[in-house]
């Protein structure tokens, strides 16, 4: 478990709830914790039912008839294993599955829509449920989503990538507009009619010439829907165009919003299995540490305490939490461990350095001025809300694990391998969790915990501190960005080298047109272990290309607007960039002569095939060293917007975590050792330090949508540098930013 998570992998496809179905599976009220919501079979907003839902929900084997309980009585649905070539590659959405794999029609009505997305704080739960209704022509209430749960779901691929949007989004639509379209056809053979001939609204299908209705729930109890659902998705059928959207493009809430404010919602940490244990893993002192030795007595002396060891794994599992902690901390003074030597995060850089291999430059010596800059990315940590966490149960040599991971069927079949078993024997299901931010591709709890189930022969829970996901959860990676570039006598750029050591190489590549250019990523051997973070590398190469932007037109002497624009051929960046501009008074400000110590920046890029601009304006405290972010405008344009409240909500997230990793967040660490594993150490922004955020949404209906859960935080680095030079005179060319150069400067 401890291999580096790929950085630059191709993360493919990845949702509010009605409480009548929830989102995950809630704890049964046997288990300690009352019920959130009613029961599954019920097709009615019902909040405050406190019964539990059947126990088939926490067996990795499901019976036919189990699964139609589940559901409700209607159409069975049949979940069709993704093929091992797709898994590899991480492809989702499941265009080829069946009808009923994606969409249930219950007898009663209800409505059951299925995806293998995790919902996480970015909105997929409501967006995927907008996505279902408006393709089946009823209002998003009336349609309950289950997610995450490979014994229901179809693989949707890792919810990463900002691909929920641009596939997982088609596939649904296309699901729910194939099961429309088998409906429809179903009610004009009983009438005799042209399916054509028939309209649906709210779920009724009409024949206007007659005046004869059917709604989908008599047809739910026709004996040939279920013939007729087996049929595979239609890859090609006619989606709703964006002029006739009902219920996409509009602000829907997260169906489960009134749990999540409330506490009544059940996150992977929270669940509680009959006769659980609590476990604690003993952790190395240092990273690369060994194990030589150690004696297990003393915990195996403990009264309810189960040791295990499986060569450097040592972990315990007891009634309590703390009895657990306290037996592995006995272990822990008995444990010899080999260390290796390690470098410093205060020689990282140059570490990096040399240890890549990058000589290679285009730029044309002949220019008239030429320009080198080199900026440099701290270690950082996704600091999600909720640890890793994760509970695992045995029955028999069948597994079930309820894990915080942003892809269960990855999870499922790094379970099944880790311990030899068919990948039909593990369950793996994700309630709605804590934030992931990228750094939740793997489920190192779920595999503690359930070594520790296997050895106990009871449930095991492993909940994560703070402290250990601060110090052995993978980083965003820590690079070296070297850029060269040449100017000829009228100011254009002529020549540009651009080399990322060590991050990788999403938005690698300059949107402004420049005839001579070479942009690459080089690896390197990193220290720690690293891997996704939100927007990959795109953040880092965004900010090292907006600052040196800068730096260019202050060299020829040119309004850093309109020197980007002077070289921006992509209209879709121009008028994002233009937007921001306006919306923020760029022209305007400098005429108001702004007080001492205050400047504006501004930032823009396009990745993930979404594009965004930002402005941003600092004050600078000189006597401490310190930059105070006044107001950001951002503006930001992903095709048609589909969750205008939604969308605003994680572009104005992605300003404020973006402004952590601009000023303040990095990973400080020495021998092998985290020396800030705490957020007394590590200052993520808070409250006060959040300023003014004005949000301006751009609907470009004549392209497809595509995600804006990252894309929205790599301009906000740039744009904060640009405005401390603008108030200073002085470039920072690090990330976070060494605000105490200004410190008296």
């Amino acid at each position: 478990m401890n291999q580096p998570i790929p950085i630059e992998e191709e993360i493919q496809p990845a949702s509010y709830d009605p409480p009548a179905i929830p989102a995950t599976p809630v704890i049964p009220a046997k288990a300690g914790i009352r019920s959130p919501g009613p029961s599954l079979a019920c097709g009615k907003e019902c909040h405050g039912d406190s019964s539990s839902p059947p126990e088939s929900l926490f067996q990795v084997e499901l019976s036919r008839r189990g699964f139609v309980k589940l559901l409700g009585s209607g159409l069975l649905i049949t979940v069709v294993p993704q093929s091992a070539q797709a898994r590899r590659t991480g492809g989702g959405g499941g265009r080829s599955n069946p009808v009923a794999a994606r969409v249930h029609i219950a007898a009663d009505g209800t409505i059951t829509a299925m995806t293998g997305k995790v919902e996480e704080g970015q909105g997929a739960r409501a967006q995927i449920t907008q996505a279902a209704a408006e393709e089946l022509c009823v209002r998003a209430d009336n349609v309950h989503l289950v997610m995450s749960d490979t014994a229901l779901v179809p693989d949707d691929g890792i919810t990463a990538g900002s691909r929920t949007t641009p596939s997982t989004i088609p596939a649904v639509r296309q699901g729910a507009a194939t099961a429309r379209r088998l409906l429809q056809t179903l009610a004009a053979r009983r009438w005799e009619v042209e399916p054509d001939s028939l309209q649906i609204e709210n779920g009724v299908i009409a024949h206007p010439s007659t005046g004869r209705t059917m709604t989908y729930t008599q047809l739910a109890e026709s004996t040939d829907i279920d013939q007729a659902f087996a049929a595979a998705v239609d890859p090609g059928i006619t989606l709703r165009p964006v002029s006739r959207w009902k219920v996409m493009g509009a602000s829907y809430p997260r169906p489960n919003v009134r749990d999540i404010v409330t506490g009544a919602h059940r996150y992977p940490s929270d669940v509680i299995r009959p006769n659980m244990l609590f476990g604690k893993v003993l952790r190395p002192p240092a990273y690369g540490a060994t194990l030589e030795s150690i004696d297990l007595s003393l915990a195996e002396a403990m009264e309810g305490v189960i040791v295990h060891r499986d060569r450097d794994f040592v972990g315990c599992a007891a009634p309590t939490s703390q009895q657990a902690a306290r037996a592995v901390e006995a272990i822990a003074r008995t444990a010899v461990w080999k260390t290796i030597q390690h470098p410093s995060s205060k020689d990282i850089s140059k570490y990096l350095k040399d240890n890549s291999r990058d000589s290679r430059r285009a730029v044309d010596t002949s220019a008239a001025k030429t320009l080198s800059a080199t900026y440099e990315l701290a270690y950082i940590q996704h600091t999600p809300m909720e640890p890793r966490a994760a509970t695992a149960e045995w029955n028999g040599d069948k597994l079930t694990a309820w894990a915080a991971s942003d892809y269960p069927q990855r999870a499922q079949g790094d379970l099944a391998r880790t311990f030899g078993l068919p990948q039909g024997n593990v369950h793996v299901i994700v309630p709605d969790m804590g934030g992931g931010f990228g750094g939740k591709h793997s489920a190192e709890a779920a595999e503690e915990a359930a070594r520790l189930a296997k050895a106990a022969g009871r449930p095991v829970a492993v909940h994560w501190t703070r402290a250990e996901e601060f110090t052995w959860a993978y980083f965003r990676p820590a690079a070296v960005i070297e850029i060269t570039a040449g100017l000829d006598d009228k100011g254009t750029i002529t020549a540009w080298d651009f080399a990322n050591i060590n991050a990788g190489g999403a938005a690698i590549d300059t949107p402004y047109r420049i005839a001579n250019k070479s942009c690459r990523s080089v690896g390197s051997r990193s220290p720690l272990r690293q891997g996704a973070y939100r927007c990959l590398a795109a953040t880092g190469n965004n900010f090292a290309r907006e600052s040196f932007m800068d730096e260019l037109a202050a060299a020829v002497g040119a309004d850093p607007l309109e020197f980007r624009l002077a070289h921006l051929d992509d209209p879709r960046i121009r008028a994002v960039l233009e937007k921001a501009a306006t919306e923020f008074g760029w022209k305007e400000r400098p005429k108001r002569k702004l007080p001492p110590n205050r400047g504006i920046g501004l930032a823009c890029g396009t990745e993930k095939g979404s594009v965004v601009a930002a402005c941003a304006e600092v004050e600078v405290d000189r006597v401490r060293g310190a930059i105070r972010v006044l107001h950001v405008c951002e503006a930001f344009e992903p095709g048609p917007v589909q969750n205008p409240a939604n969308l605003t909500s994680q572009v104005q997230g992605c300003i404020v975590m973006g402004l952590g990793g601009a000023l303040r967040e990095a990973m400080e660490f020495e021998d092998g050792k985290i020396l800030n594993a705490s957020f007394s150490g590590y200052r993520v922004p808070r409250f006060a330090d959040t300023p003014k955020i004005d949000v301006h949404l751009i609907s470009k209906s004549d392209i497809p949508s595509v995600g804006g859960g990252e894309t929205p935080i790599i301009a906000i680095a740039p744009a904060v540098g640009n405005a401390v030079f603008q108030a200073t005179g002085i470039r920072l060319r690090s990330m976070p930013m060494k605000a105490g150069l200004l410190k008296n400067a």
